[in-house]
């Protein structure tokens, strides 16, 4: 068998043991196409099936949804070099791409003036991450601040001390551990047995109709998700449902920054502001949840249970409602409350070293994208999509969950590519699209996911935070 015909096979067999554990039709198997090869970037990791698996997931669960609405079938392709390349976030404005880290972000050695040397990442992109690290260190606050004064005041600080203090204090950073080191821990343990997609049903409620398709019909056209994310795999799995035809409504805080990112994750959406901390804003969403279908959200768990608004409560509010959630290390166990980006979670959980020493480097080595964000962004629109399914065949209030480092144990699962880090990087050109937005003009990836009767692709142009009012527009 040559290599691409054994990497197909391989992603089938990941995208098989996905939608078999969600308890979809195995059926809908036979209408999927994978085509590619198995390593696209530089990884000894098999990245390259990650993303494809995870995004042909999300397409083939909308065209079971779009069978269940017209009784035909339609074949879902996903190539695997277009899927790593749009997980890559790649694009620009006006023909600039924006810097992605902030000058003090990264790895850094620490602990050696201690006598205990290991190596921890800040995540400092956020001023208040920043500027909370650096008052940490005893170093002055910020921008002017430079990577040689914080990697001079952590060679006093043993990697885990900090890790734990910086917690403590609501910051993001995460000490770097061999996988044998994160298997044997806590929180390791405590996601042992929890599904990569977990799907649970919270409530009791009819079988919802699907709504009529509209003049564009698609998979998902006339479901409205409520998307309460802000970083990286929640916006994904919003933008994704919004390729399949739902109608998404992005919902920001006019409080809180977000990332230049933005303006790619939010193509296909309406996007309004609502202060959450206040009654008028809870009121605001209440109203919009009235209407809704699916509600995403990737606050830390417990954040919107405080507010009146967890996943029971909004079930209890809008019976028949899927619930997606996302974590950073689960729901359950030591660190289920605790911060974290894909950059962390893939330092706390071994990748950064196992990396490293696959690719002979003396210091731990990130892979060559955040690939646990954007997977995880597929597998939480496949699990939208699924619940969406169940509901319409069982009734019922369900709830999706998924975490970072979930699918960081997945991939491990997928295996290793010896020799990963010798393939070089493709060219974007080939999958890039330009569209006018209000940022600018847009230039970036295309969706991945190929339909043979509902191209796939964005209605709307990606608009800034507050755009539009936080109502769902007629019918």
């Amino acid at each position: 068998m040559n290599e691409p015909m054994l990497a197909s096979h391989h992603a089938m067999a990941a995208l098989a043991a996905l939608w078999n554990e969600a308890r979809l039709p195995a059926s809908a198997l036979a209408f999927a196409d994978l085509p590619g090869r198995a390593a696209v970037l530089p990884s000894s990791f098999n990245v390259t099936t990650a993303a494809q698996a995870s995004l042909a997931a999300a397409a083939l669960a909308a065209a079971e949804i779009w069978a269940m609405r017209t009784s035909e079938r339609q074949r879902i392709s996903v190539d695997a070099e277009h899927a790593v390349l749009e997980s890559c976030g790649h694009f620009t404005v006006d023909g600039i791409a924006p810097e992605v880290w902030d000058k003090l972000s990264g790895l850094y050695p620490c602990g050696d003036a201690a006598g205990v040397p290991g190596w921890v990442r800040i995540h400092a992109n956020f001023a208040h991450h920043r500027d909370g690290a650096l008052r940490l260190l005893g170093c002055a606050p910020g921008p002017a601040t430079g990577r040689a004064a914080v990697a001079d005041a952590l060679r006093h600080w043993r990697a885990d001390e900090f890790e734990t203090a910086a917690a403590q204090a609501g910051l993001v950073v995460a000490a770097a551990r061999t996988f044998a080191q994160w298997d044997a821990h806590p929180q390791a343990l405590a996601l042992a047995g929890v599904p990569t997609v977990s799907i649970e049903r919270i409530g009791d409620a009819p079988p919802r109709p699907w709504p009529a398709m509209g003049t564009r019909p698609r998979p998902l056209a006339g479901l409205r998700v409520l998307d309460l994310t802000r970083i990286l795999a929640g916006p994904v799995a919003g933008r994704t449902l919004a390729a399949h035809g739902a109608e998404v409504m992005l919902v920001n805080s006019p409080g809180l920054p977000n990332i230049a990112a933005i303006a790619d994750t939010s193509r296909g959406k309406l996007s309004a502001h609502a202060d959450l901390k206040t009654d008028a804003g809870r009121d605001a969403l209440r109203a919009l949840l009235s209407d809704a279908d699916v509600f995403l959200q990737a606050y830390r768990p417990g954040a919107l249970q405080a507010l009146g608004l967890g996943p029971q409560a909004v079930a209890d509010l809008r019976p028949g409602l899927v619930v997606v959630s996302l974590s950073a290390y689960g729901a359950q166990g030591p660190w289920a409350g605790r911060r974290g980006f894909d950059s962390l979670v893939q330092t706390a959980t071994g990748f950064n070293v196992a990396e490293a020493e696959a690719a002979g480097a003396k210091e731990p080595k990130a892979m060559p994208l955040q690939i646990l964000d954007y997977a995880a962004g597929y597998l939480l629109a496949f699990g939208a999509q699924a619940a969406l399914l169940r509901q319409r065949q069982e009734g019922g209030s369900w709830h999706v969950q998924v975490s970072l480092a979930g699918v960081g144990r997945w991939l491990r699962s997928l295996g290793r590519l010896p020799g990963g880090w010798d393939t070089r990087r493709p060219s974007y050109e080939p999958y890039l699209e330009a569209t006018d937005s209000g940022f600018g003009r847009l230039v970036a990836l295309r969706h991945a996911a190929q339909f043979s009767r509902t191209p796939a692709g964005w209605d709307r142009p990606a608009m800034p935070p507050g755009t539009h009012p936080p109502r769902w527009p007629s019918a």
